[in-house]
């Protein structure tokens, strides 16, 4: 299998031909749930289409946490790797898939069990929660298999090869396609035939890399029956991985309490913010991209001992990504109304999603500044300092405002608003600890480690 070290070469090549092949994993695996909605909204109805989207962010929330210990995973093996130290990444990859494993039952059971409770938290309307609820529980079955390929996609991307998991996800997004069209269109199934395709295609996408993880080199190629929690490993990992963890908690938190607001607003508007946020991907997936691809780079560069080559890394991702967001964004206003159309063709729908980007979209550049910065932090190790900067920013700040906007300008604009402002106060306070320059060094404690193993 090809590992690649992007310690060696031009920086921004290096950068650039790593995350295109991100942006295409991510582009396929959002597409498992931007082809569940557009099945639903046009070949269901709205009621069914809020159903989805209510549940989106209940979903989003469980797995994002867990999914932060493949961020400390990531962030340990590309170390590892970059040190060149064969057995101490055997242990590693043992050590994340192993984990993977526990994170992903944990998930499904809660997600199972909290589904009715949760839905209700969020003032999910009584016309669609039975739908919902239904919708959630037999999507939670697929989790085990969602978290485990997080898991191992993190590893391989660590390894260097970003081209490996979009061919997974690209078989994984058939499958799920072929599978939409029977549940929905041959048996009739509804959302809980969604809810079945995903389960499919996701148990592909985590079977594929696993088997890319079995051929590896002989000397750190994954054994199944190795499986183990070393110790010294899996605390790193943790270290990482629960503020990451926590990191993704807050902010889809925060847009939990957005979302029991817009879902005092009706049916429409709950529409609107699902078919918005499945919209937004085309600019969020390539800031996601450039944000993987630096910290991979970053944890590969640091150990090798190269600090001055991350600062380079950071720079061209913010050139680059600035580029590509102001030009998409640019794209996207002049052809809103067509990009909602393809997902739902009730005029009201789109007529609010077109409001929802005029305000949100002109500003969308600041969040790729903010994800970079946060991308350099969390590959050198340190994922404590931007999981506090969301916590103030994202959570606390977006959060008091959402209910301030409700009382000045009750209204789906209103909501709107408060996106590009906590981008802005978030990417200030993530500029400032970048340039103080405390992460650097982070993963000294690793160094002491190797001579163990």
């Amino acid at each position: 299998m090809a590992s690649k070290s992007l310690t060696e070469g031009v920086v921004w090549k290096n950068l650039l031909f790593f995350a295109l092949p991100l942006l295409g994993t991510s582009l396929i695996q959002q597409l498992y749930n931007t082809v569940d909605l557009i099945f639903v909204g046009n070949f269901l109805g709205a009621e069914e289409t809020a159903a989805v989207g209510a549940s989106t962010l209940f979903v989003t929330c469980l797995v994002g946490f867990f999914s932060g210990m493949s961020v400390g995973a990531s962030a340990v093996t590309a170390y590892v790797f970059g040190t060149k130290d064969k057995k101490a990444l055997n242990k590693v990859i043992h050590t994340a898939v192993a984990l993977g494993f526990i994170c992903g039952l944990a998930v499904t059971l809660i997600g199972i069990i909290a589904a009715p409770a949760f839905l209700k938290l969020i003032n999910t309307p009584d016309q669609i929660l039975t739908l919902a609820v239904s919708y959630v529980r037999v999507y939670f079955l697929s989790i085990l298999a969602l978290v485990t390929y997080n898991m191992a996609a993190g590893i391989i991307r660590s390894l260097g090869d970003a081209k490996a998991t979009m061919k997974i996800q690209l078989i994984g997004g058939l499958v799920n396609v072929l599978m939409d069209a029977l549940a929905i269109l041959v048996f009739k199934q509804g959302v809980v035939g969604v809810a079945v395709a995903s389960f499919f295609s996701q148990t592909v996408a985590a079977g594929l890399a696993l088997l890319y993880l079995m051929r590896l080199d002989p000397e750190f190629r994954l054994r199944l029956r190795a499986l183990q929690l070393d110790r010294d490993y899996l605390m790193q990992m943790i270290r990482i991985g629960v503020p990451s963890g926590l990191q993704a908690m807050l902010i889809t938190l925060s847009n939990l309490v957005v979302q029991s607001q817009v879902n005092s607003l009706g049916v429409s508007s709950i529409a609107a913010f699902a078919a918005y946020f499945k919209v937004e991907l085309l600019l969020y997936l390539p800031i996601l991209a450039m944000g993987q691809a630096i910290a991979t780079f970053t944890g590969q560069n640091i150990g090798a001992g190269k600090l001055e080559r991350v600062r380079q890394g950071t720079k061209s991702c913010l050139l680059m990504g600035g580029a590509i967001t102001i030009i998409s964004s640019g794209l996207l206003l002049l052809f809103g109304s067509q990009a909602f159309s393809l997902i739902i063709k009730d005029p009201e729908v789109v007529a609010l999603g077109q409001e929802i980007i005029k305000i949100t979209f002109p500003f969308y550049w600041i969040y790729l500044v903010m994800e970079v910065l946060a991308g350099t932090i969390r590959g050198a190790g340190k994922a404590g300092p931007p999981m506090l900067i969301i916590l103030l920013n994202i959570f606390l700040i977006r959060t008091s405002m959402v209910f301030v906007m409700m009382t000045l300008n009750g209204s789906i604009t209103g909501i709107a608003a408060i996106y590009p402002i906590t981008w802005a106060s978030t990417a200030v306070f993530m500029a400032a600890y970048y340039f103080k320059g405390n992460w650097i060094g982070t993963f000294e404690g690793l160094k002491s480690e190797r001579l163990k193993v």
